[in-house]
Formats: structure tokens, C-alpha cells, sequence
């Protein structure tokens, strides 16, 4: 067994599943970047994570329908929203250490990519399509339940599903009368997978910064941090 496979063993291990068709877990980490630098590898990780994000969607959906049959449609969308969110299949990946796993180009590796975010968060949603297609809905459900669903109540309690813009937009004009806005402070990766560094500022002051790969996830990322650093959570 080479070493490649003893450490997808060490992976099913951890993830408590045992692939029948290894060659499906092996495309999970498959990233586009890795093709252009080897001509014989012809697919990436891409249609494995559409097929994973569609399931997770559907897994966590479903459970928060049925266990909170009391709670409105606008408050299930907000936490669905805040489970499937990149930073928390990051947060997913890192535990789980998926970012070994990851083929990359040359430049991709050298610059970090196995600890970007949006990079890890599409590897877990491949690795659930790759577990989809190999075991079953059942099985994906059980996965998705042990290492995501598991986070909604840490979540609730850190208010991570409030949408953080109108939140800091309401404080700010009731605390000290201002409106908030925001501003890039900078931008960096190629144009396909850009990574976007907002800052919110109360008047002239800079209160917070996010990353995002839209301006509009970097919005909301530096209106959280603003609100930690305010005290307002």
C-alpha cells in the first residue's frame, strides 16, 4: 500500500467510512489548478463539490425542518446559511485534515492553498459528493451530522447566523448616530478565485476587516469583527 493510500486510510478513519471505489475520494482532492501542470489528469474536484454542496443543502435543511417545527422560515435560512457557510466547511476541513490531501499546482501549494479557505470549504462539499456517490444518502447524511450539523448550536450561541451588516448598521446610528461603510482595502489572486479585504469604518475610523471572495462576504466578515470588537455580541 503506498503512502497516498495509507493516508486515505487514515482519512476514512477519522471520517468513519470505508470507500468502496477509492478512486472517488482520491478526485475529491483533485484541484483545478493541479490539471494544468499534469497532463494526464483530465478532472478535478469540481463536479464532485456542485453534487456535495446540493446534498449538503438538502441534509440540513431537512434537519432543521424537522427539529425546529416551531421556528420561521427567515430564522432556518439564517442558520442553514451560517452551517453551510465556507468559513465553517473551513473550520470542517482543517479538523479533518483535508488540506493534505489537496493536488495542487506548483504556485497554488507555494502560496498557501492548502489553508485557504474557499479552497478547503470546496473540498468538503467534493468529499460529501464523493461520499454521495459511493455509500449512499444515508451515509452522507451521517457524515454531515457528525461534523457539521453538530456546529449549529455554537452558531445560535455566538449569533454567527445574524446578518452581521444590518446588525452593526443598527447599533452604529442608535449608539453613536453614524451609518457605517465600507471600503477595499485590498485584492489579491488571479481573477477566477479572487480574495477581496473590506473595511468597515464608523466615520473616519476603521473599526473592522474581512476577507471574503466577494466584496459582499468580506462586507459581512468586517462587520463581525467590528461588532467583537465593539463589544456588541
Amino acid at each position: 500500500m503506498t503512502n497516498k493510500k495509507n493516508n486515505l486510510a487514515e482519512l476514512e478513519e477519522r471520517m468513519e467510512i470505508t470507500f468502496d471505489k477509492m478512486e472517488l475520494l482520491e478526485l475529491a482532492f483533485v484541484h483545478k489548478s493541479f490539471i494544468n501542470e499534469n497532463s494526464g489528469v483530465i478532472e478535478s474536484n469540481e463536479r464532485l463539490e456542485f453534487l456535495g454542496d446540493a446534498v449538503l443543502e438538502l441534509v440540513v435543511t431537512q434537519y432543521l425542518y424537522n427539529t425546529y417545527p416551531d421556528t420561521n422560515e427567515g430564522v432556518l435560512t439564517n442558520w442553514r446559511s451560517a452551517l453551510v457557510k465556507g468559513k465553517n466547511l473551513a473550520h470542517v476541513a482543517r479538523g479533518l485534515k483535508l488540506g493534505s490531501h489537496l493536488k495542487l499546482s506548483k504556485g497554488e501549494d507555494s502560496s498557501g492553498g492548502r489553508d485557504k479557505d474557499y479552497i478547503l470549504a470546496n473540498t468538503t462539499e467534493a468529499v460529501i459528493g464523493a461520499i454521495y456517490l459511493d455509500k449512499g444518502y444515508e451515509v452522507a447524511k451521517g457524515f454531515i451530522d457528525r461534523y457539521i450539523i453538530r456546529y449549529l448550536d455554537d452558531i445560535i450561541a455566538q449569533g454567527l447566523h445574524i446578518d452581521a451588516k444590518s446588525h452593526v448598521q443598527e447599533l452604529t446610528q442608535d449608539k453613536i448616530g453614524v451609518t457605517p461603510h465600507y471600503t477595499l482595502i485590498d485584492e489579491s489572486g488571479p481573477d477566477h478565485s479572487k480574495i477581496f479585504l473590506m473595511g468597515i469604518y464608523f466615520g473616519d475610523d476603521l473599526v473592522g476587516q474581512g476577507k471574503g471572495q466577494s466584496k459582499q462576504a468580506a462586507e459581512q466578515e468586517a462587520a463581525r469583527d467590528a461588532l467583537t470588537k465593539k463589544g456588541w455580541v
